[in-house]
This record gives C-alpha cells, structure tokens and sequence, in this order.
C-alpha cells in the first residue's frame, strides 16, 4: 500500500491546451478516493499520469514518497481497470489474470495460488476456462478487477469501469467494490462522473472542472457545504436549487427577495451576510429541504406558495418542478406521490436553516455557520 501525492501537476498538449493545470491533492495510504467531475475536466487525465501512461508536463507525482515521474509505469506497482475492461479476447480468463504475472517472471506455483484466491474473492472461479466474448458485461468486469488483483499492486486506479454495465448491475458493483476495499485496504483511485457513485464509494471526493480541483472533501462534507455554484450544482439529481435573488435589510433583519417570494434570512446567519446587503446573489437551496408539514422544517421554516409544473413519481418520493413567476423553476423532494397535479397550488415549508447563499461575480460560496 502507499499514499499518493500530487505537487503541482498540470498536463499541456501541443499549442499550449492544458488538460489539467496546477494539482495539489494528497492521497493518503490505504484511502478511497473518487475523482469526480464532468467529461473532459482532467480527471482520467490525471489518473493517467499517476499510472504513468501520460507525462506530466509539469510538478512532482510520488508513490510511497518516491517521486515517480521518471518511472516506467510497469515499475510504479500500481494496477489500473479501463471503462472497457481491455481483456485479450483470444485468451481464456485463467490466461488474461495471469498474464502480467508470466511477464515478471512469477513462479507457476505462486500464480495459481493468487488466481485460486482471487477468483474466489470475485466470484469468477467457474469461469477461468471460458473467453471474454462467452461473458456478460459483469463478468467481464469482475475479470478486469480480478486481472488488477493477482498482482497484488500498492495502488488501484479505477477509470469510469462501471459505465458500461445497466443499473442493477452498476448498484451491485457498487458494492462489491466497496467491500473489496474493506476487505484489501488497499489505496485505491476511482474516475467517475455518476453522482451516485462518488457519494456512495469513496472516502473523500475531489471535484475537477475544467482541469483544476474545485474542492476536496468527504461526500457528505461537499454535499452539504459546497465551495461555489459549480459543485452545488454539480452534485447529487436533482441538484441543488441555484436562483437569482436580492438580499436586502429588512428592519432589524435580512430577507431574500425572489420571484417565488420572500425568505427572512435565519438570526445566526445574519453577520455572515450582512456585508451583502444591498446586492444581487444566489440562493441556493436543496430539493429535499422543501416539506409538506410544516412542523419537519424546524424553528426556521418558511411558506412558500408556488405552482407545480411537472410531477415526477419515482415510489419512495416524488420530484415536483415549481414555477417562480418571472423567473427560474425549481425543484422539490417530497413524500411518495399523492394527488398533486401539474397545474395545482402548493403550499409547502421551506427550512432556511440550510440555506446557502454565493456571490454571483465570483460564483463563492459565502461562509456562515455551518450549522444552526
């Protein structure tokens, strides 16, 4: 096992396009990192570079404290798993999860006691006779994890492996990789732009946009104090509500002005904003931070009177679309689907004790209490 650590890393193709650009982001041993972020941010980009299949064009990547930068990837003892599982579609399973280890010359013996264990550990020991094309697309990616395994590596790096299976399938591997972590404690990197996968796998989460870190955190961390618009936006379906507003003084107090009405801004929040009193902002507010009873919204809940546009039923709880006359629509959590319709009024709670507001010409989230 080993840390990882990037010092200024940033990546340049040819006329000056930066594909990643200044990374500072330490990886401690034995973590569950996820790299998270829309395509083309950086993330596989940077991933690459650990594995040493793309050159860093600038900083230091070390592995174990050894930098690495000059190392071939065969000598950085790390494994790496490919969205499309890069099986040798003309050699059997027992044949793909030994071939690394023929190449280093390990002993035959030693080979079949780590095939034995690790086709057990996945699941996949009645399939080591049969080819790539003879297995489903699970199968296949339990063969490409298996294939990383038996080398015993310091480090797993995962490239989006799970994208191409449906999502009964994505769910269960979801937790098998889980549970393969507990079990090796292995350090392990894991590319993803499913929301999902990252809140529910890694220990922390490093959001890239755009080639650079925008934050890093545990999920529920960045989830419920994202850093600006981008990662509230970003994270979780649906996202984060981000609407236009004024704040304004409002007597002793402070309100928030927008198309769907008025929030009285919460006491404990009132320093925190006060500096922007005056001034256009951006509200943001959670979907599910929105209630049907009054009473679930705590000491600082508040009316909001709106329109449903659409009702999305999905069992356990339904997504409604509000309409903010004049402006954006929003969204809301509730409860399983009752008998609102499109069209109808709704009065619902909105508990401003987890309200977020950001500066619009910097995109910041600005600081208060994290907690009231």
């Amino acid at each position: 096992m080993a840390s990882i650590e990037l010092r200024s890393v940033s990546k340049a193709y040819d006329g000056g396009v930066h594909a990643v650009r200044d990374i500072d982001l330490s990886i401690a041993d034995g973590e569950f990192m996820i790299f998270l972020g829309p395509s083309g941010c950086g993330k596989s980009t940077t991933l690459r570079m650990i594995a040493g299949l793309e050159t860093a064009t600038a900083g230091d990547i070390l592995i174990g404290g050894e930098r690495v930068n000059d190392l071939d990837p065969a000598k950085r003892d790390i494994s790496i798993v490919f969205q499309n599982y890069a099986l040798f579609p003309h050699m059997s399973v027992r044949k793909n999860l030994s071939f690394g280890l023929r190449l280093k010359g390990t002993p035959r013996a030693e080979i079949e006691r780590r095939i034995g264990h690790v086709s057990k550990m996945m699941g996949i020991d009645e399939l080591l006779d049969r080819r790539p094309s003879q297995l489903s697309g699970g199968q296949r990616q339990r063969v490409a994890l298996g294939r990383a395994l038996v080398r015993e590596p310091q480090a797993f790096l995962l490239d989006e492996p799970l994208s191409n299976l449906d999502a009964k399938l994505r769910a269960v591997m979801r937790t098998e990789l889980i549970k393969l972590h507990q079990r090796l404690g292995t350090t392990m990197v894991h590319v993803t732009h499913d929301q999902v996968e990252a809140m529910t796998m890694g220990e922390r989460i490093c959001i890239m946009k755009d080639g650079e870190v925008v934050q890093v955190g545990a999920p529920l961390e960045v989830y419920t104090n994202p850093a600006d618009t981008f990662v509230a936006g970003f994270l979780a379906t649906p996202s984060m509500n981000l609407m236009p507003a004024r704040l304004e003084a409002d007597g002793d107090g402070l309100a928030i002005h927008l198309a769907a009405g008025t929030i009285a801004v919460p006491e404990p929040f009132r320093a925190a904003y006060a500096p922007y009193a005056g001034q256009a902002i951006i509200a943001g507010m959670r979907p599910e931070d929105f209630h049907e009873k009054p009473a679930e919204a705590g000491p600082f809940g508040q009316l909001v009177e709106t329109t449903i546009e659409t009702v999305e039923a999905l069992g356990p709880e339904t997504i409604l679309t509000l309409s903010q006359p004049g402006g954006t629509a929003f969204a809301a959590r509730v409860s399983a689907a009752g008998t609102s319709r499109a069209g109808d009024k709704i009065r619902l709670t909105y508990d401003a004790g987890k309200l977020h507001l950001f500066d619009p010409r910097t995109t910041k989230r600005i600081a208060r209490p994290l907690s009231v």
